[in-house]
């Protein structure tokens, strides 16, 4: 028994290292190297992570049921309301890295009913009633505001709406760090890719990350087997798997 825990314990810790950031976690494999990202893929693979082997939790502070799927903690609020689900989870952190750019005109999210819900409105006071922003409060463009925007987002958009928001990637060439796995439903769900690797003939490997229900940490995911990099010509062994496929990717315009 104890040599069979030692084994499972290389298997499962050979592939990560205690590194803080999202790019240094996960080993790259042999033949392959980082690709140059975007910006937007730049501040993903910079994300601060938990330290290694924090488990994942729910918004009640419970272990979160994906756990055994954790390669990485990303250390983002939760809140205490279950809130931050799949969908809600990949517009965070779009709307995190814009906010940080100070970019806030381009920060919006359609409701499942259309209404689009768009930071600066918010942040200059408007809130939303019957279908309509109504002013209510002053201008307040704090982190806190930006927060309660979010929570906003979270409980009226989806996997159905964002599906709506993003535009198609139609080869598996065009796969870059920021693109999204969606397929829109009730509940639906989607995953987030947060670092591409490649190898001398463009391949890719891809790290992937993703909350659940009810609302979690983000979560940078493991295979059943412990591997973190995905691709698109292997099975992913995890819940919605079927979802890491070139027809359900999709990207931010």
């Amino acid at each position: 028994m104890k040599c069979a825990l030692v084994l499972l314990f290389f298997v499962a810790s050979s592939f990560v290292k205690p590194a803080d950031r999202v790019k240094d976690r996960v080993i790259i494999p042999d033949g392959y190297h980082l690709a140059s990202p975007d910006s937007f893929g730049q501040w993903l693979g910079d994300l601060p992570l938990k330290p290694v082997g924090t488990p994942t939790r729910n918004y009640r502070g419970e272990i979160a049921r994906t756990d055994a799927y954790t390669a990485g903690v990303i250390d983002m609020s939760l809140g205490k309301r279950d809130l931050q689900q799949c969908a809600d989870a990949v517009m965070r952190l779009r709307a995190e890295y814009l906010y940080q750019q100070k970019k806030y005109n381009t920060i919006a999210f359609n409701f499942t009913s259309g209404f689009k819900c768009d930071y600066l409105h918010y942040a200059n006071g408007y809130r939303y009633a019957n279908g309509k922003w109504v002013l209510k409060s002053g201008k307040d463009h704090s982190y806190k505001t930006f927060l309660n925007y979010m929570d906003l987002v979270f409980s009226y958009a989806g996997t159905l709406s964002l599906e709506k928001e993003l535009v198609k990637v139609n080869t598996a060439a065009e796969l870059k760090a920021g693109d999204v796995f969606i397929k829109g439903g009730s509940p639906g769900h989607c995953f987030m890719v947060m670092a591409i690797a490649e190898n001398s003939t463009h391949e890719k490997k891809f790290l992937l990350a993703q909350s659940f229900m009810p609302a979690q940490d983000i979560q940078l995911l493991k295979n059943a087997n412990g591997n973190a990099w995905f691709d698109l010509s292997s099975p992913a062994n995890i819940p919605y798997g079927e979802l890491v496929n070139l027809k359900f990717l999709k990207r931010f315009n």
